[in-house]
């Protein structure tokens, strides 16, 4: 392939370490990377043996259980418990289960309302909180998810100019419904960052690797099938260009221009003097491997220790006796009798094991079983908030550090999204106006007359009756809210 990158030099690209990039990227990380997902996924595969299906998880289980990768040996009892997927569903959940609003600080009141209504109209175009929950199980599985900026052309007549200002409203039609601006998710088995030499977080370029299917069709080893082209797409802070299965199919300008190209970079959890973070699933593997091996081995000792058998001395016949209640059998042999051996037996070594290390996933994740909704006795009375969160108190704390990095990613693309209005002739604002902070929603559910008596606090303490009432809930739509 030959790639024409001019327009690249001062992000320092060439054709070797472009194609250096996508060799490592696809032999190096895409197979660890896609191990994470099949854990978490826990997908089904049709199988011809058995069971219609297997699990993707079944590749941490020994050959004794499975049989072999060629499911060559006796398979045993398997039994999958994906202790993973549902701790993931519930940092999520805890970390954007309720909206996030955004709140402008810009200087002039005016103005701080204007970007707010903008900024909402350019995230829920783009997906609203569906999109930062699909940012959050990308980073929580594989630890770090990026976000790009879309940006098409806005229509030239509803540009400000000679100083006078497009209508908010104007400007909120066009993002909803032509969306000009689009924040776009790119998961690291797409994205792959060039950063400086110099400096780790300095991000110089950033290439999008994409497989899709053409209408074409080809002959495959198990029959036609669609074809597959690859498109690598390159940014940078100032030019942008599109290959399509080798040939170079687009070209232009970035908006918005920059050192940087429009990519926000979110660790789920930071990792020192490293561009990618922490995930969820990988440190959780082991122990998902080790519990499902339990597991199989508890279900093969109980199939095999369910049934009782019978030992029968000096009785003639009796392998044709058919065993059930109310059957009577009878001998003359006064050395003639029938035992009774096998039944399930009890193994509290086992069992202990098995709980040590769903113990052991919970210390290990921060989330125990109460964040599900599953309640033990041994938890006593949680009729108390406080008592609530301390039980929570790794999940909660794990969630406020995750705030600071997915919540400075969201400033972070409300500031580009800004400047790029701003370079368009939309809304002109200064660097100094486009900052913005987050009011996250309590994780917990919170009694509403609580609620109520804090609001007439904040409200007495001088808040302002409008931050009051969104607080609560309530917007000037609603009836009774001036």
């Amino acid at each position: 392939m030959g790639y024409r990158l001019r327009a690249f030099e001062d992000a320092g690209l060439s054709e070797g370490l472009v194609e250096s990039l996508l060799s490592t990227h696809l032999d190096r990380d895409m197979p660890r990377l896609e191990r994470w997902w099949s854990y978490y996924r826990n997908a089904m595969r049709g199988s011809r043996s058995g069971r219609w299906y297997r699990l993707a998880q079944e590749a941490g289980l020994p050959d004794r259980v499975t049989g072999g990768p060629e499911g060559r040996g006796d398979r045993r009892e398997v039994v999958i418990e994906n202790d993973i997927a549902w701790r993931v569903h519930a940092m999520v959940d805890f970390m954007f289960g309720k909206p996030v609003r955004i709140v402008s600080t810009a200087r002039e009141e005016g103005l701080r309302r204007t970007i707010e209504r903008v900024l909402d109209a350019v995230w829920e175009s783009s997906g609203g909180i569906g999109l930062m929950q699909d940012a959050a199980l990308l980073g929580h599985v594989f630890g770090h998810v990026d976000l790009v900026l879309r940006a098409g052309e806005w229509p030239r007549e509803m540009r400000s100019s000679g100083g006078a200002a497009t209508p908010v409203e104007t400007i909120e039609e066009i993002l909803r419904t032509r969306t000009p601006l689009r924040i776009e998710i790119v998961e690291p088995r797409r994205g792959i960052a060039v950063l400086s030499t110099a400096d780790y977080r300095e991000l110089k370029a950033y290439i999008l690797r994409t497989r899709e299917e053409t209408g074409e069709i080809e002959q495959g080893p198990t029959g036609p099938r669609r074809k597959k082209r690859e498109i690598i797409e390159i940014l940078s802070g100032r030019w942008r260009q599109v290959y399509v299965a080798g040939e170079l199919v687009w070209e232009g300008a970035v908006t918005p221009r920059g050192e940087a190209p429009p990519v926000v970079h979110i660790q789920n959890l930071s990792q020192p003097l490293s561009y990618s973070g922490l995930g969820e699933v990988e440190p959780l593997i082991p122990l998902q491997d080790e519990l499902n091996t339990r597991l199989s081995d508890r279900a093969s000792r109980v199939t095999l220790q369910s049934f009782k058998m019978y030992l029968a001395r000096c009785i003639d016949g009796f392998e044709k006796a058919e065993v059930g209640p109310g059957r009577i059998w009878m001998t003359d042999n006064p050395d003639g009798a029938v035992e009774e051996f096998g039944g399930d037996a009890a193994s509290p070594s086992e069992d202990r094991h098995i709980q040590e290390v769903r113990e052991a996933l919970d210390k290990l994740s921060g989330v125990p079983p109460l964040a599900s909704g599953v309640v033990r006795a041994k938890l006593g009375n949680l009729t108390s908030a406080t008592a609530l969160k301390i039980t929570l108190m790794g999940l909660l704390g794990r969630t406020a550090r995750k705030r600071v990095s997915y919540g400075g990613g969201i400033e972070r693309m409300s500031r580009l999204v800004l400047r790029a209005l701003d370079q368009m002739g939309v809304l002109i604002t200064e660097e100094a106006d486009r900052g913005v902070r987050l009011e996250w929603p309590d994780p917990l559910p919170v009694d509403d007359a609580e609620r109520v008596i804090a609001a007439r606090g904040k409200a007495e303490l001088g808040v302002p009756r409008e931050r009051v009432l969104a607080e609560l809930g309530y917007g000037p739509g609603d009836a009774g809210v001036v």
